[in-house]
């Protein structure tokens, strides 16, 4: 999953990358600012962070000097300060060109943004009580800056200057991208709305601000409110030693030592659930983990989604759009929410059938155990299990001693190296936030070249939300001089005892290198103006880069090196890796239906339009309408759905992960059609036309620049082992 807070400077800072739209976290209150001289006010906290970051590699984010009592008025500085920059080119008696207008917004907001990306990182990693309440009251004013910014009329009306000017062409095609870009965030953002209109924007987007504050919080109280203890050794049955360690560490973390406790998040539920032969307690953990946010208490969010999708129609309809999901999907790959449902309608018919094989394979395993029993959602992964083993003779449980976390972390850097010509070092002196956090410096490995800073947070815990996800904390640029990125990589992993090593699912695995593919996709930038940079890209085809890179997990020259026993210290033997790989796409009916009817829903939600929804009741009628498989529930259950609910990101946008992962489908099989994964003539151009490019070039040109044309679905289709079409190549392609 890509950042959901800023880096990088100017109007960039408000924007969430691959969105057109605003960001919800991001908006100062116009109504009522805060005064100048807030941060001196009488017994008032000074803001003490510093806007300039010091130190090495170009400066470091100063994380040391942050205390929670600084954010309100350091962040309040800094909207004064940018405010003023912000101004003065409106203001500038000049005739709008290039550079003293699009430029000098470029330029601008450099301190805004530095501490946005340090409260960002509190509010993702480090969510104290204390720092929620300070989250609730910025919320709105954040939201209100954003609008200040982009219905700002002078600097509109010089950005349009520029946009519209003949002179336009004897940019480079850098700036002309720039140009349209700016241009395109502001009309989308309101400028062209009048005085009414746009004081009801606002009214809108400080609302919505609210309520993604709510609804988040929300979710995090569920996942740190509900756990299951398990009192005895007979709760464990089924359980293997590594998930029997980490529920140990959670219990002592939680003061009940010599107990051990599944805690509410995905790392935690999922191996219980395949290997806990306690049925009763499968479905305890399980409820917990799908009630998130759907209990009836304080902490119920169905009030709050009527709310924010009656709010997203109105702002849809005020800038002239039939629906939200039109909004939002206009500067995507899909252009138009058609285009998005046929791809996936295209994907759901077929996932679906081979549910119902992999339901009658679980239930033919369960009659022969004479279990008494209906295969169940909480059956589900453990029956699976049991049929993994039966068809292919593999048992996660015998891949995973092979999967230690920091030698697939050593993998992925191998990795990084034969496809991108990196090499990692790990760095001590600069600050973290956290003692989990390490960093390593990233150089060019045939020059020496400091490339950036790669931060490492893999384990979950109290104030962390769930999931994992990557934040660029600075993003690469070069118009005023060299800026190297800082990126990071955050994990939910559960935490072993002191000296042991973290063993993961190859799910998780999976996991990892998708999350360090958004690292590298940064990492590789090499841009002039940060507003493009990295993966500031469009939502549908900035999952592509990361989706791609786990693909080299499974390749041999991983698996032999990486993945060692972590008691013998012995590589995975061949006969396994043969097993995993005609393993392939097992399973692939539960994996696609649990997340395509997830990102159906959150599609059908925002194409609804201005209606009055009873969100449990439209989640269980659309699904039985789809013929949604009764065993599985959503991956993400609209109550919980953070991607879609929590802020903008990914709302109308979910099915991203499905248009991203018909490119990369497509994209491997032209290394598989070469000299393999590892082929250097297509990894150039994968890096020349994909990864460093960010958003200077149109994706859909982008991709045609890598593989020569556009992908159908047969790719992905024959990846995920479902039966392809024979128009599949001329429909439902991106």
């Amino acid at each position: 999953m890509r950042n959901l807070f800023f880096a990088g400077a100017g109007v960039a800072a408000l924007v969430s990358s691959g969105c057109a739209t605003t960001s919800p976290e991001a908006r100062p209150e116009v109504a009522a600012p805060a005064p100048p001289n807030e941060a001196a006010a009488p017994g008032a906290a000074r803001p003490a962070l510093p806007g300039k970051w010091s130190g090495p590699y170009g400066g470091v984010p100063p994380f040391a000097q942050v205390k929670v009592d600084n954010f309100k008025p350091a962040i309040s500085a800094a909207m004064d300060a940018y405010r003023q920059e912000l101004d003065a080119i409106a203001s500038n008696p000049a005739a709008p060109d290039f550079e003293n207008t699009l430029a000098a917004l470029e330029d601008a907001g450099r301190t805004y943004a530095n501490e946005r990306t340090l409260y960002g990182i509190w509010g993702s990693s480090l969510s104290s009580p204390e720092f929620q309440a300070v989250e609730r009251e910025m919320a709105p004013r954040f939201a209100a800056f954003d609008d200040e910014v982009f219905q700002n009329e002078g600097l509109f009306r010089r950005i349009e200057a520029v946009y519209q000017s003949p002179d336009k062409a004897k940019l480079t095609p850098e700036q002309q991208r720039l140009a349209w870009l700016h241009y395109t965030r502001f009309v989308r953002s309101g400028a062209k709305l009048d005085a009414a209109a746009k004081a009801r924007m606002g009214a809108i987007n400080q609302r919505l601000a609210s309520l993604y504050t709510s609804f988040s919080q929300h979710v995090l109280g569920d996942e740190e409110g509900y756990t299951v203890v398990l009192e005895s050794e007979a709760d464990l049955a089924g359980l293997p030693d590594s998930v029997r360690a980490g529920a140990a560490a959670a219990a002592e973390a939680r003061g009940q030592k010599g107990k051990w406790i599944i805690t509410n998040t995905r790392s935690s539920m999922e191996p219980f659930l395949t290997y806990s032969s306690r049925r009763d307690l499968r479905e305890k953990v399980w409820r917990n983990y799908v009630n998130r946010g759907d209990n009836g208490d304080a902490r119920d969010n169905n009030a709050i989604i009527p709310e924010v999708l009656k709010l997203r129609a109105e702002r849809a309809r005020l800038l002239g759009y039939a629906t939200h999901a039109h909004w939002r999907l206009e500067n995507a790959m899909a252009r138009k929410p058609e285009r998005a449902m046929e791809l996936m309608e295209a994907v759901w018919k077929p996932a679906v059938a081979r549910v119902r094989e992999e339901v009658a394979d679980m239930q033919k395993v369960a009659d022969k155990e004479r279990a008494k029993l209906k295969i169940e959602p909480w059956d589900y992964r453990f029956y699976a299990e049991k049929v993994r083993k039966a068809k292919y003779d593999l048992d996660q449980n015998e891949v995973k001693p092979y999967l230690q976390l920091e030698k697939l972390r050593e993998g992925m850097f191998w990795v990084a190296g034969e496809l991108f010509g990196f090499a990692f070092t790990p760095v001590t002196d600069v600050p973290v936030y956290h003692p989990d956090v390490r960093v390593w410096e990233v150089k060019d490995q045939a020059s020496g070249r400091h490339v950036g800073l790669w931060y490492f947070d893999p384990y979950a815990r109290p104030g962390k939300r769930s999931g994992a996800w990557m934040n660029a904390y600075r993003n690469q640029e070069r118009f005023k001089g060299e800026v190297t990125t800082l990126v990071s990589n955050n994990s939910n992993f559960v935490k072993g005892a002191p000296g042991e090593p973290v063993l993961i699912s190859w799910e998780d695995a999976s996991t990892l290198f998708h999350e360090f593919g958004h690292a590298l996709h940064g990492l590789s930038s090499s841009v002039s103006y940060p507003s493009l940079s990295g993966t500031s890209v469009a939502r549908d085809y900035v999952e592509f880069p990361s989706q791609l890179l786990e693909h080299w997990l499974s390749t041999p020259q991983v698996l032999n090196t990486f993945a060692l026993h972590y008691q013998t210290g012995k590589p995975i033997p061949q006969a396994l890796v043969a097993r995993i790989e005609k393993a392939a796409t097992f399973n692939q009916g539960f994996g696609t239906v649990e997340y395509l009817s997830s990102a159906l829903v959150d599609m059908k939600l925002h194409l609804a339009g201005d209606v009055s929804i009873d969100a449990d009741a439209f989640e269980r009628d659309t699904l039985k309408a789809l013929g949604m498989p009764r065993e599985i529930v959503m991956r993400h259950r609209t109550p919980q759905f953070g991607h879609v609910f929590a802020s903008d990101g990914y709302s109308a946008g979910y099915y991203s992960y499905l248009w991203s992962d018909t490119l990369t489908a497509d994209a491997f099989e032209g290394f598989t059609e070469g000299k393999g994964a590892y082929d250097k003539a297509v990894a150039e151009r994968l890096r020349k036309s994909v990864f460093s490019v960010g958003n200077t070039v149109d994706p859909a040109e982008g991709y045609r620049a890598f593989r020569g044309r556009d992908a159908g679905i047969n790719a992905l289709m024959r990846k995920r082992g479902f039966p392809v079409p024979a128009a599949a190549q001329t429909k439902s392609q991106p």
